[in-house]
């Protein structure tokens, strides 16, 4: 059976997508395109974080992209860079529990 989705990328990213049931790899420099590939073949849907899609040849890359199945996207990162303000604060704030 293939995994439903397979999230290539930065170790941040990848911990948010762990959260939320998906395998996320992070791929050591140079292993993007093997890693890729091993992904294309286990997987109905593979994400690409920038960084790592990146690192792959366009040659391999593109016709990737293009594939119908399995249905390879980029996505963004987060670049190392913490979210302006902490969720769980946001979320006390819309409870009314923090002003």
């Amino acid at each position: 059976m293939r995994a439903a989705i397979v999230y290539l990328g930065d170790e941040l990213s990848a911990a948010g997508y762990r959260l939320a049931g998906v395998d996320a790899r992070v791929p050591a420099a140079g292993a993007e395109t093997g890693l890729l590939e091993a992904a294309m073949r286990e997987a109905q849907v593979v994400l690409l974080g920038m960084r790592c899609a990146a690192a792959i040849a366009p040659a391999v890359l593109e016709p990737a992209l293009a594939s119908r199945s399995p249905l390879v996207m980029v996505v963004p990162e987060l670049n190392g860079e913490r979210p302006s303000i902490d969720p769980a604060s946001r979320v006390r704030r819309l409870l009314g529990v923090e002003p």
